[in-house]
């Protein structure tokens, strides 16, 4: 059942997993142009980075290079797409962090359509690490190992209108004109859509943000 909520409720239920002590991991996740960065991103810079830091799924997209080897290059984003081994270990070592360890996280440039190593430094002392990306809750691969690392999941449900027009204005802003950015938005982006939105179920809280 999906849930409306405003945002500055979810940054203040942030808040709280970070308050309760210890290491915590809070995974956001839905189809793609759901709100995931958006809301990941002002949780983050809401509560500030002595409590939270983002380290997004997207860092572990394969390089460019790599999907042209392996004929991928046109379904980018597809679950195929991603090394969910090197994911999934990457949350194991977050939840196991040690005192004084720094773990060093990808992020992923827009701009290059590519992902950057060690570019997110995320310190032990920090109590609340968010992740956001499509995948957080597929059962094939490495994915159930990297679920199984999440202290709680969100899902993001929009209106399906609302999250294709956020969808085709991003990659309009990225580079792709409104033809392509349409094709893509409501091709391979939608054909991920629907196994992303099979997999809500798995959430512990499916919701609807408002004021996005």
């Amino acid at each position: 059942m999906t849930t409306p909520v405003h945002l500055d409720d979810l940054i203040s239920s942030a808040g709280a997993l970070a308050a309760g002590g210890g290491r915590v991991i809070l995974g956001i996740t839905g189809a793609p142009g759901a709100g995931k960065s958006t809301v990941g991103t002002r949780i983050v810079d809401s509560l500030g980075p002595d409590k939270a830091v983002l380290v997004p799924m997207d860092g572990f997209h394969l390089a460019n290079a790599v999907l042209l080897a392996n004929g991928l290059r046109q379904v980018k984003g597809a679950i195929e797409t991603f090394d969910d081994a090197g994911y999934a270990k990457l949350l194991q070592r977050i939840r196991e962090q040690k005192s004084g360890e720094i773990i060093y996280a990808p992020s992923f440039n827009r701009d290059l359509e590519e992902p950057i190593a060690g570019s997110i430094p995320v310190t032990a002392d920090v109590p609340l690490v968010v992740t956001e990306g499509n995948y957080l809750l597929a059962e094939a691969g490495a994915w159930p190992s990297a679920r199984e690392c999440l202290t709680e999941s969100w899902f993001l449900d929009p209106e399906q209108d609302r999250r294709h027009h956020w969808l085709i204005t991003r990659h309009m802003d990225y580079g792709k004109s409104a033809e392509d950015a349409r094709l893509w938005a409501l091709g391979s982006d939608e054909d991920n859509a629907r196994l992303i939105e099979a997999m809500a179920h798995r959430a512990d809280r499916v919701l609807r943000v408002k004021g996005l």
